[in-house]
């Protein structure tokens, strides 16, 4: 069979140990993870990062011993600026309240800070969902349901809900796949809906709309999207009906009247014009049309199923897209409107604490919980065949994964994120999380030498 084929010349000149090459290349991406990259090398997470995030969530003692494993000196590095006078921990406050959507008729308050980014059912499994629904009521966090719809599952557990509306619609779509307002207001009267986010683009595929295999699709999937049976469901790589800035404003206000509660996008941010344009519209329109809050999601997500050039080349990263939309809330007057959400890699403590140095008033994360739920990354997401259960809908492969015990992973993993980050605060001198600021934070540069981040990132003078 080997000589005769015509497909592969590797196989075909050498029919025995032509078949290992291709063997240990399937093999390679596992053995580099447990046996050769160093605890800081590895991609698109690290060993590091990861065990971190395992013992959080299983409540372990996370300290280390012998000092850092991290370049303190490589370019990029974030350091925080210790205060000579910590804040004693009966000083100490729990992160502050805040509302997101005051003028809406039923507006959010939540204190809560560290939450559960979009993940459909689908994309993950039941198993998966049930837990994460059960954790997040625990941790007092909200969670996003995914561009999929809503799921039972999603409700199980009690906990508060971010609606997620994909280029798809999927969950409040007509027949023929346009926005319904019967299944907007049949959402939205469930209490535990609390927000709707309109999906503009995610981290991992900016340009290109939501992409089920297939495989995953089965009949209650199929039930709860409203699309067929075992058909690969690949939505628009944008809203149809979404055509400039005064579409998405209209949307937003047509999704606010009808539910009555607050409403924001999440988007890939690609440049400055794209935020000045939006936002000349707002202030031409009036405040009152901006959108409640923005998801920023940066280019380095990568839940979902993504082409690589995509998942690769496109978008700009947290790091640059974060304080940019910040400062251009500053400039045009909105920041107090508009609640900023940031998304992507943030599953560590000081990743969460620097972007609450650059302003966000939330953070929203996706693979974190993937990792509290138990995930390898064994890199079979955009399979159905994850050894964990969590990607899969393979019964006997979900059996691993026991929604009770895992919720409880999830709400340590939350509960143990705010406690280090509120440790991080603390030694920088302020009382709560959401008290710090760019003043906070140091950046390696090139020399060696860092800068801090309110130099890197001024806040400008308001334009508008």
């Amino acid at each position: 069979m080997d000589v005769t084929q015509s497909r592969q010349a590797i196989r075909r000149n050498y029919p025995v140990i032509g078949r290992f090459r291709y063997f240990f290349e399937h093999l390679g991406e596992f053995f580099r993870q447990y046996f050769f990259a160093m605890d800081r090398e590895e991609l698109p997470f690290n060993r590091a990062q990861r065990s971190w995030v395992y013992r959080a969530a299983k409540d372990l003692n996370n300290t280390v011993a012998f000092g850092s494993t991290r370049d303190l000196q490589r370019p990029g590095s974030v350091l925080f600026v210790n205060c000579p006078f910590p804040t004693l921990s009966q000083d100490a406050v729990p992160p502050k309240t805040i509302t997101i959507g005051a003028d809406c008729k039923q507006p959010y308050t939540t204190a809560s800070l560290f939450n559960i980014s979009g993940m459909s059912y689908g994309a993950i499994s039941r198993s998966a969902v049930r837990a994460l629904s059960l954790g997040a009521k625990k941790a007092g966090c909200w969670m996003n349901t995914g561009e999929g719809g809503l799921s039972p599952y999603h409700l199980e557990g009690g906990c508060d809900i971010v609606f997620q509306i994909g280029t798809a619609k999927n969950g409040v779509r007509d027949l023929d796949g346009h926005l319904s307002d019967e299944k907007l207001h049949e959402i939205a009267a469930i209490p535990q809906v609390r927000m709707f986010e309109i999906k503009l683009s995610q981290g991992a595929k900016p340009g290109k709309g939501g992409m089920l295999p297939g495989a995953k699709v089965n009949e209650e999937i199929a039930r709860i999207r409203g699309i067929r049976v075992g058909q690969d469901a690949f939505s628009p790589n944008r809203h149809p009906d979404i055509r400039n800035n005064d579409d998405l404003l209209d949307m937003i206000d047509r999704v606010r009247v009808v539910t009555g509660k607050p409403v924001g996008i999440k988007t890939v941010i690609g440049s400055t014009g794209m935020l000045d344009s939006l936002f000349r519209t707002i202030i031409e329109r009036g405040p009152d049309s901006a959108p409640d809050f923005i998801t920023v999601d940066g280019a380095e997500g990568g839940t979902g199923t993504a082409p690589m050039p995509l998942i690769d080349a496109v978008g700009l990263p947290l790091r640059e897209a974060l304080p940019l939309l910040v400062n251009k809330l500053c400039e045009y007057g909105l920041r107090e409107r508009v609640r900023v959400i940031a998304s992507g890699k943030l599953i560590n403590p000081a990743d969460v604490a620097w972007a609450l140095c650059m302003g966000t008033d939330f953070i929203s994360n996706a693979r974190g919980f993937m990792f509290a739920l138990g995930c390898i990354q064994a890199l079979q997401g955009n399979k159905n065949t994850c050894p964990t259960g969590i990607t899969t809908h393979n019964k006997k492969l979900q059996r691993g994964l026991h929604p009770k015990d895992k919720a409880e992973r999830i709400a340590h993993y939350v509960i143990n994120m705010i406690k280090e980050v509120g440790m991080i605060a603390h030694a920088c001198g302020v009382r709560s999380p959401r008290e710090l600021t760019r003043s906070h934070a140091r950046v390696v540069q090139e020399n060696g030498l860092s800068v801090a981040l309110d130099e890197l990132h001024p806040y400008p003078d308001r334009q508008a």
